[in-house]
């Protein structure tokens, strides 16, 4: 009896030392059940996992559930690879075992931290990575991932119609009637990159980036001869695969139209409209010439991600480079388009207002648009009650002259920029935000500042730039304005050195500020070194809390002189409240009387 239950003893301790083998982990894993059901469903799979080297790209079950696509039994196989890769040792690409062995493409995206690792469009959570050996003494590794990878399938389920397997950008094109992509037609497209015979572009070896729009965005029926080689040429990313989730936002990539006199660079955006995710596709026609206009166009991706032999393609609502709309035909394309909402509040006030007339018939206009998410804020919605007020605000948002960003940008290198507006007396300012090569416009309007999110979108009558905010509608108390406003860092600092802000974050109070913009602080440096130096001396640290109104320098000088200062120092802040002065602003702060503060 001793010797069997030491046997017994010995063998349990040997199971407990041995490490799992891929399938016990899968079995172990209750967040990858059903992807453990669909592998013991397929009979490849199931004996591959017993007897052969393989890695497994195991989607969890949160990801099954967002799934939508066809659920065979050979989806499975579109997940395993041959060979036991480690997240190392992965290439750009590795071969599936679905039939035609469709690659599956890997991207590596460069964070500060680390690096994010997809397959296809789905991300790869490193920390569940396992490799282990099976009962045959074959390497295995399991990689654990957030969605379900998507092949690209012939119609219906097992169906043998489709003439090619792992098709090419070109087969793809030209047999996109037998494939699985919903309502979606190509003919159009199709038709012009066959009668310019660009081809080639399509088949080319390699790895690359396809955009392709569907028939749809022919519409009207004229759009399909403003297409020529260099628009086609623009609809294609060399040398780089991307899908959506495995881009950053905004990230610009050169087309095959990046020459000497065209130059068109694209990239992706995101928003959210309620719960869903929509992406975009822009194309930026930096350099163009006279068949191809100067700015962004911005599509749609109606069917993202699609995977063939030679990278990804995504399907897009429109065509990229052709500008053949107006503004205000750009505002309604779509129902749920980036500016439905715009729209909509512009159709509030009736059709054919003033407003909408005017963006209809003008020649030259720019229109800085506010986003849909901009239009939910609560503070816009009393706003758009008021049809009087509205129309202010709306006017607000216009200016009668083209202003692409790079003309802003320069007219804004030795001076704040400001552009006169529909709305009577009222002008917008402009300042830019450098960051390494990055560069972001903010506008002011109506005391509000807004970030311009998506510039340039080219119009046949001017540009629109869409912004995150409703210019002209306050959202902020006064320490908030201060310490988000980028052209007034210099005044926030100073004010929070000796706890002086804080008292305008009280909602309990109402204030008028005056403040310096920082253009304004460099050049009263400028002027006056030594008392820019003394004036911002940490020790030089106590505040005057002087309430006012500035109907005469009087006022400002009875006020500073109860303080004991001398006629030098009167003479200093007089220079900086005259130093600059528009109609939005009346620069006078100060610290020693570093703020004047109406209440």
């Amino acid at each position: 009896m001793g010797p069997i239950v030491l046997l017994v003893m010995c063998f349990s301790v040997a199971v407990a030392d041995r490490k799992m083998t891929v399938a016990e982990k899968l079995q172990e894993d209750a967040d990858l059940s059903q992807f453990l059901a669909l592998l013991e469903r397929n009979i490849i799979a199931n004996t591959s996992i017993h007897y052969r080297q393989m890695t497994l790209f195991a989607p969890t079950n949160e990801a099954f559930q967002r799934y939508t696509g066809d659920m065979d039994d050979n989806l499975v196989l579109y997940h395993i690879s041959n060979l036991a890769t480690t997240l190392t040792n992965l290439d750009y690409a590795i071969s599936s075992e679905l039939d035609g062995n469709p690659p599956l493409w890997v991207t590596r995206r460069r964070d500060t931290m680390h690096d994010d690792i997809y397959v296809n469009n789905a991300k790869v959570y490193v920390s569940r990575s396992y490799q282990a050996y099976n009962r045959n003494n074959k390497r295995q590794v399991l990689h654990v991932i957030d969605q379900v990878l998507h092949p690209l399938q012939p119609h219906g389920p097992g169906s043998i119609s489709s003439p090619v397997y792992n098709p090419n950008a070109y087969q793809f094109l030209e047999h996109s009637d037998v494939f699985n992509i919903g309502q979606h037609r190509l003919r159009s497209f199709r038709q012009k990159v066959n009668q310019l015979q660009k081809n080639k572009v399509f088949n080319a070896d390699g790895r690359h980036t396809f955009f392709i729009p569907v028939d749809e965005g022919f519409k009207p029926t004229t759009r399909s001869d403003l297409i020529d080689e260099k628009v086609v040429d623009g609809h294609v990313i060399p040398h780089h695969v991307l899908f959506t989730h495995a881009t950053p936002d905004s990230q610009e990539f050169e087309t095959l139209a990046f020459g000497d006199n065209v130059k068109v660079i694209i990239s992706f955006s995101t928003t959210m409209n309620g719960r869903e995710e929509i992406n975009y596709v822009k194309s930026n026609t930096v350099a163009g010439d006279a068949k191809h206009s100067r700015g962004v166009v911005l599509a749609d991706i109606v069917r993202a991600n699609i995977p063939v032999k030679n990278g990804v393609v995504h399907l897009i609502q429109r065509p990229l480079m052709v500008v053949d709309t107006t503004v205000i035909d750009f505002l309604k394309e779509k129902e749920d388009g980036p500016l439905c909402k715009f729209y909509e509040v512009i159709m509030d006030l009736g059709a054919n207002n003033q407003f909408y007339t005017e963006l209809t018939l003008a020649k030259d206009i720019t229109l800085f648009a506010p986003s849909n998410e901009a239009w939910a804020e609560f503070s816009v919605q009393n706003i758009i009650r008021n049809h009087q007020k509205l129309m202010e605000i709306l006017n607000l948002h216009l200016v009668r002259e083209r202003l692409p960003m790079d003309a802003i940008i320069h007219n804004n290198m030795n001076q704040i920029y400001q552009a006169p507006t529909a709305l009577a007396r009222k002008y917008l300012y402009f300042n830019v935000l450098t960051h390494g090569q990055n560069q972001t416009l903010t506008v002011e309007g109506g005391g509000v500042n807004a970030t311009v999110t998506l510039p340039n979108i080219a119009a046949t009558n001017g540009f629109v730039h869409i912004i995150d905010r409703v210019l002209g509608v306050p959202y902020t108390t006064v320490f908030e304005k201060i310490k988000t406003d980028p052209m007034l860092n210099i005044t926030y600092n100073l004010g929070k050195r000796q706890m002086f802000n804080h008292q305008l974050n009280d909602m309990e109070h109402r204030y008028t500020y005056f403040v310096p913009r920082d253009h304004a602080w460099l050049k009263f440096q400028i002027r006056h070194p030594s008392a820019y130096k003394a004036l911002f001396k940490e020790d030089f640290g106590y505040f005057v809390r002087c309430f006012l109104y500035l109907d005469s320098f009087q006022i400002l000088q009875h006020c500073l002189m109860l303080l004991k200062l001398d006629f030098h120092w009167i003479y200093k802040v007089k220079q900086i409240l005259i130093l600059e002065h528009e109609p939005q602003y009346l620069t006078c702060s100060f610290s020693t009387c570093s703020y004047m503060l109406v209440k």
